[in-house]
């Protein structure tokens, strides 16, 4: 569980620490424009989206073990490269690669959790733990990414992680056992190369779409044609997962389960908000309130721990209220939390007008997660949980990559506090539309594993 969490919060945690780090980041090494340095965020975004169902699938058919090494040590390398990296084409290829790192490892994250817990009512505290780590990790970048540049410099921002990736990785090689070899008569089940190949680019294209509606020069034309283009890629992923891929890469029965197809669609009007809310905040009080960049990546401090209260509760919520009403009452906190905020004004006090909204946030987030992931993993047969968590995780990641550039576009267009506002209201009605999904679509119960031995299976499965 240690190895779970640590590895969840390494790579959660990256996906924010930098933003704050940005302006330093771009003085020092050069880059010319806010587009720019943009791509320091960009780069590690579309690599994580692109590359997470792949990383899925390979934990399923290589091994929990080897996936998580690999991501690992790809992820812990690539921290050490953007933290020395000298010119601006450095430090986006190292981000990059960080992101195929991240991809790579944040699905086997939650395997091992399954693997390692097969009583329903622990597998649901378990599943509050990594949730919650993952909910404060977001959170956390913008605080540790304030501290880390105001105090040590931005390079820190990359190179804290590399001694804690280390250290995880040492525990990871004793811990985590080997698969069980196969027997050389038994067939070996192929990887769909074309498949991942679609849907990666398919899914980079997409990312890449949104992001593109706000660069200037020829901007919304890459916009609409890479967006295009993801449509075509998408489509024929699906037609090839459909009818001609021998072994799919992700098999569409995943769908059939109810369950997987609600909780993914509520994942993802959650993660535009809520997973894009730290770096919009931060914004907000740098540009609008004029805060330092510490004391601005100290404003998402209390949804943090508003965060750890409710992960404090979910695993018992969960297991006795059932899915459908504990992510219910979390989301509608998120909701309210939201609505809230679009009160925000050119001189707005943080207490209580901002930092009420942002507990009421944490909250209803730290509840909701773990219901939304046992949902979506937990009706679904051994077999296929590393590709469920693949594809929740490729939900959620898409999400807030498409969450960033949205809400922070929509506040640079309507400007000052206002913008920053409506920004908050579009999270707050998706919040809403998901909360009303959850109580609608997701299952009652606690969302036991399909089929009666999957719990023995899971149990005595090789990692």
């Amino acid at each position: 569980m240690l190895l779970s969490c640590g590895a969840q919060f390494l790579v959660v945690l990256d996906a924010t620490i930098v933003s704050v780090a940005l302006p330093p980041i771009a003085a020092a090494l050069g880059f010319t424009t806010t587009t720019s340095v943009g791509w320091v965020v960009n780069a590690y975004t579309l690599a994580f989206a692109g590359f997470l169902l792949l990383g899925g699938r390979l934990a399923d058919l290589v091994g929990t073990r080897a996936v998580f090494l690999t991501g690992l040590g790809v992820f812990t390398a690539a921290s050490l490269w953007c933290g020395l990296a000298t010119a601006p084409w450095h430090l986006v290829t190292a981000r990059a690669v960080q992101g195929l790192g991240g991809a790579l490892l944040m699905p086997t994250t939650l395997t091992i959790v399954h693997l390692a817990y097969a009583e329903p009512a622990q597998l649901a505290r378990a599943l509050g733990l990594w949730s919650m780590v993952g909910a404060v990790g977001a959170a956390a970048g913008t605080v540790c990414g304030g501290l880390l540049t105001d105090s040590l410099g931005w390079r820190w921002v990359f190179l804290v992680k590399v001694p804690i990736g280390v250290a995880v990785l040492a525990v990871a090689w004793r811990a985590l056992a080997p698969r069980p070899r196969p027997r050389t008569d038994a067939p070996r089940e192929p990887l769909d190369l074309l498949g991942a190949l679609l849907v990666t680019c398919g899914l980079v294209a997409l990312v890449y779409g949104v992001v593109a509606f706000g660069e200037p020069a020829g901007g919304t034309a890459r916009a609409v044609v890479f967006s295009a283009a993801a449509v075509v890629l998408l489509a024929l992923f699906v037609a090839r997962q459909h009818r001609w891929a021998r072994s799919p890469l992700m098999p569409l029965r995943i769908f059939g389960h109810r369950a997987v197809s609600a909780a993914n669609a509520v994942m993802f009007c959650l993660g535009v908000g809520y997973l894009a809310s730290p770096v919009v905040l931060s914004l907000y009080l740098q540009h609008v309130l004029d805060y330092s960049r510490s004391r601005a990546g100290l404003g998402f401090l209390p949804t943090a721990l508003a965060v750890m209260v409710g992960a404090q509760v979910t695993g018992w919520m969960t297991t006795h209220w059932g899915t459908r009403r504990t992510a219910s009452l979390g989301l509608s906190l998120v909701t309210i939390g939201f609505l809230l905020l679009v009160r925000l004004g050119p001189d707005t006090a943080f207490l209580p007008t901002i930092l009420v909204p942002l507990l009421l946030v944490g909250l209803g987030a730290g509840v909701a997660f773990t219901p939304i992931t046992v949902a979506a993993t937990s009706s679904v047969e051994p077999a296929l949980i590393g590709l469920a968590s693949g594809l929740l995780n490729t939900t959620r990641q898409v999400s807030t990559a498409l969450g960033i550039p949205v809400l922070t576009a929509v506040a640079n267009a309507l400007g000052g506090a206002s913008g920053y506002g409506v920004a908050f209201l579009i999270a707050g009605l998706l919040a809403a539309l998901a909360t009303a999904g959850a109580a609608t679509l997701l299952p009652r119960g606690r969302g036991e594993r399909a089929g009666s031995g999957a719990g023995r299976a899971r149990a005595g499965a090789g990692t």
